[in-house]
């Protein structure tokens, strides 16, 4: 504190001094403070001046912490604009029906959550009285991210409401009746209400960020005017901790995206105990937040700490407050007040004064129940600052306690969030504390009853009027389905025809194919090309001049390669969102494209292209949330397979994705082996998806960076090529070496491009081993299981029905040997309706660096090891010599 100036640290001696006097006046001075008036004051007075800065505009770095208080103090709070009386009702109504409803579904033994929405409920109510603006506004209205474990709550206030029953809330977590309700947000199951599903902890907050920054796309490229609507994400400080929900902090602020919100419930607690035991999660997070460039609103203390603050004329309070881990804190919310007075007034004679003027009934009110999070004034000072604050996001870290007003059996215990019901006696105090006309007669029979002021009761005209001023109800989710017109076919043309001698790997093929889209005059404008960093990997650099790189800044430098035909161009109204090295924020794009349709009633036609190997594995639980948000668009895997990627090795080496993705329903997955069969794919696509009868499904298609001539269609393969398999050629068709009538028969059946390796074997077999092989081109394991698995659920209600891959194979000769670059149960998964005799080969194990060569002889899927295992079911059957297959292997070394 008093080195001269002349003793700063080496890197402050890098910037030049105008004026040494002055700077050497500036450290006196402070010494000055400190020997006089104190360390503390000095702290005071550096922390004041740097605050009084940063407000100014001064380009300092930012104070990182702020003191353990609220930003807005109480004297700056604005006027309240409602009726805290009838909104104190209301909110008082909704708790008691959300912890009804949990109490009354416990004797089913279905759980759910009673504390997470008791501690947040204010800051729902006071956001649904006079903020969020619902879909009845101008323009699309807010977008409502609600923690998933408040869901009660919010189930609870659409009872008051009207839009739920109350033999709806009897059924909550029982659906399987068609009247029930999910346990938390789930478009997919109660899409009329949820918009955005929540509870996989982690992936609200970062889909909250790209959606706030996806209503700014459609803003800057003129398709949706998104400047009223607000993104609010309602998260908890034990949330925090994944690390998806702080992932995309800095893109939040770079962006400058001050349309979105979050409003983190900071009850010091997670699902087991103390979010920080040892620490302060607030302050923590106020750093981070601030770090990342995000203008950050603390509301922790309710107005009964008022009048302690005013007595603490030394900063005592505040000091003690910074040390108090949040464990202790939790502790003394259930303690008495002898407790407090020892432990936390106890620390030192400035508190142990500033106590003795302290009623025990203050010091209970403050420790106990007095937090910013429980009282509207603060609450709404909180988010009015949010919505004015302009060049950032805004987080309100809003301290609360949970399992508020459920009684001392409940409020902060670390159990709380595993505690499924009140007892009824408990029920009686809640209904005391809250003040509610419930009378004794109505638990005569020992059930919680629900509780409702009536239709045409004050407290439901009020909340009605208030909803209609923001625009109707909230959280609402409204489709207004706009079907897009068909593409021409001249986009398809291309494919349709082939290559003719010209080498064209399958990821080409597509990127050709929407970029010949992306030129249509009336849908073109509404694909949005999503890549991770790796366009150039792709082929896609062709689109940077055309499409543009989306930028909400445009391109404020002279690009490196801007005399090249195919320049790195960003624009404020690009169409690519390049999203850097993030498969998890491109997914996020991605999620909020898809779900452009419901959301702002805009449908967009987002591909997301990435390696394969880093797209399910990587970001499987957003492909859950996409399905479960009724998502449409092209997810696409390229670089696929398990060979295909020569010398990246084992980290980049898919053989796995189509296993993964077959688990989710939503998802039609498609490992397409020619152009032809991309055109056809993509153009049902765009009807299933964005057509007159939309179908709520996304597709996954595997793409190749292995060169080949792409053939042109054969005709009448289309139904084939959709439903999953169709015959590419037959032994016959072999211009050269056809095998002989009386030849031994084999089916060949490949995905992707193993197409290719049973070609090769095809024209072995005929040539050198007198076999004759038809191949067949599976184009979707998925789509032939998922059709046989309908086909057997029909036959469990007497409804007959043969699989499409029976069907197709009805009558083939010989044994069928499945062959793709996956492992080998992503072929397997049709051959229970396989009549014939069926075995696969693929690629099982780890990857590893290799030329492709190399890489398929490895595992024993190259055209001769198909030979061999094709010679091998044939001799099983007698249809070859048994010696035939010991030949084939050292004949091609095996």
């Amino acid at each position: 504190m008093s080195d001269p100036v002349g003793k700063l640290p080496s890197e402050l001696d890098q910037l030049p001094d105008r004026d040494t006097e002055e700077t050497a006046e500036w450290a006196a001075s402070l010494d000055a403070v400190a020997q006089a008036a104190g360390t503390r004051r000095a702290e005071y007075l550096l922390r004041r001046t740097l605050q009084h800065a940063e407000a100014a505009g001064l380009a300092l770095p930012k104070l990182l912490e702020t003191d353990y208080v609220n930003t807005i103090p109480t004297a700056a709070e604005p006027e309240f604009p409602g009726d805290e009386e009838m909104e104190a009702k209301i909110t008082a109504w909704n708790r008691w029906n959300a912890a009804a409803m949990v109490t009354r579904g416990s004797k089913y033994g279905v759980g759910g959550h009673i504390a997470t929405f008791a501690s947040a409920a204010w800051l729902y109510e006071t956001g649904f009285q006079h903020f969020f603006r619902g879909k009845e506004a101008d323009g699309s209205g807010d977008q409502l991210y609600i923690q998933g474990h408040a869901s009660p709550g919010i189930y609870a206030r659409a009872f008051l409401d009207g839009r739920v029953s109350e033999q709806q809330l009897d059924n909550f977590r029982q659906e399987s009746g068609g009247n029930g309700l999910p346990s938390y947000p789930h478009p997919r199951r109660l899409p009329w209400l949820w918009e955005f599903p929540t509870v996989s902890m982690g992936l609200g907050p970062l889909s909250a960020i790209y959606q706030a920054r996806f209503n700014r796309y459609l803003q800057n490229r003129s398709i949706k005017d998104t400047a009223n609507s607000h993104v609010w994400a309602f998260l908890g400080d034990g949330e925090m901790d994944e690390p998806e929900s702080t992932a995309a902090l800095a893109l939040a602020s770079r962006e400058q995206l001050d349309n979105l919100t979050f409003v983190i419930n900071c009850n010091l607690q997670r699902l087991d105990g103390p979010v920080r035991a040892n620490f302060r999660v607030v302050q923590e997070l106020e750093a981070q937040f601030r770090g990342a460039g995000w203008n950050v609103i603390k509301s922790l203390w309710g107005s009964a700490w008022d009048e302690l603050f005013q007595l603490d004329t030394t900063g005592a309070l505040v000091r003690r407050l910074r040390e108090v881990p949040d464990a202790q804190f939790q502790t003394y919310a259930t303690r008495d007040v002898a407790y407090i007075r020892q432990h936390f007034f106890g620390a030192n004679a400035e508190l142990v004064q500033l106590a003795g003027v302290l009623s025990d009934a203050k010091i209970a009110e403050c420790f106990h129940s007095s937090r910013g999070g429980h009282e509207p004034r603060k609450v709404y000072a909180a988010y009015k600052a949010a919505l004015e604050h302009k060049g950032a996001p805004t987080v309100i870290l809003a301290q609360t306690v949970k399992g508020y007003t459920l009684g001392a059996g409940f409020e902060s215990k670390n159990a709380n969030h595993q505690m499924k019901k009140l007892t009824i006696d408990e029920f009686k105090d809640m209904r005391d504390l809250l003040g509610l006309p419930i009378p004794d007669s109505a638990f005569a029979d020992g059930v919680v009853p629900y509780g409702h002021p009536g239709a045409n009761s004050p407290e439901v005209q009020y909340l009605n009027e208030r909803r209609a001023a923001l625009g109707g109800p909230a959280p609402a989710r409204k489709v207004k389905h706009v079907a897009l017109p068909a593409p021409a076919d001249r986009s398809f043309a291309p494919l349709l025809k082939g290559s003719g001698k010209q080498e064209m790997a399958t990821t080409m093929a597509f990127v050709r194919l929407v970029k010949d889209l992306m030129r249509d005059k009336e849908t073109g404008k509404r694909w949005v090309p999503i890549v991770p960093d790796e366009a150039r990997t792709f082929g896609m650099e062709s689109l940077f001049p055309s499409a543009g790189i989306y930028s909400p800044l445009g391109q404020t430098y002279e690009p490196v390669d801007r005399d090249q035909l195919m320049y790195y161009k960003e624009a404020k109204d690009g169409q690519i969102l390049n999203e850097g090295i993030t498969e998890a924020g491109a997914m996020a794009d991605f999620i909020a494209a898809c779900t452009s349709y419901a959301t702002h009633g805009e449908p967009m036609i987002p591909f997301y292209i990435f390696y394969s190997m880093f797209g399910w594995q990587r970001t499987a639980d957003q492909m859950w949330q996409l399905a479960d948000q009724l998502g449409k668009g092209f997810i696409v895997g390229a670089t696929a397979g398990r060979t295909t990627l020569t010398g990246e090795g084992l980290q980049h080496a898919d053989g796995h994705s189509h296993l993964i993705a077959s688990t989710n329903p939503a998802s039609l997955n498609y490992d397409p082996a020619f152009a032809y069969e991309i055109a056809v794919i993509v153009k049902d696509g765009l009807r299933r998806m964005y057509g007159e009868t939309p179908e709520d499904v996304f597709y996954y298609l595997t793409v190749y960076n292995e060169p080949k001539v792409q053939p042109a269609m054969p005709e009448g393969v289309e139904e084939g090529i959709l439903k999953g398999l169709y015959r590419f050629n037959t032994a016959a068709d072999l211009a050269e070496a056809a095998p002989a009538a009386d030849a031994a028969k084999v089916q060949l059946m490949a995905s992707g491009t193993a197409i290719h390796w049973i070609l090769e074997a095809q024209k072995l077999l005929a040539a050198e081993w007198n076999v004759a092989a038809d191949v067949w081109s599976a184009t979707s394991w998925g789509e032939l299981r998922r059709e046989a698995l309908e086909c057997d659920e029909a036959l469990l209600r007497g409804e007959v029905r043969t699989p499409y891959v029976t069907r197709a194979l009805e009558g083939a000769a010989g044994p069928v040997l499945a062959v793709s670059d996956w492992m080998r149960q992503v072929p397997d998964q049709i051959s229970q309706w396989v009549e014939q005799d069926y075995t696969s080969l693929g690629t099982d194990g780890f990857g590893l660096s290799d030329t492709r060569e190399g890489a398929r002889r490895h595992f024993g899927v190259d055209a001769q090891s198909i030979v061999v295992a094709a010679l091998a079911q044939l001799a099983r059957r007698g249809e070859v010599p048994a010696s035939a297959v010991k030949e084939a292997r050292e004949r091609y070394g095996l």
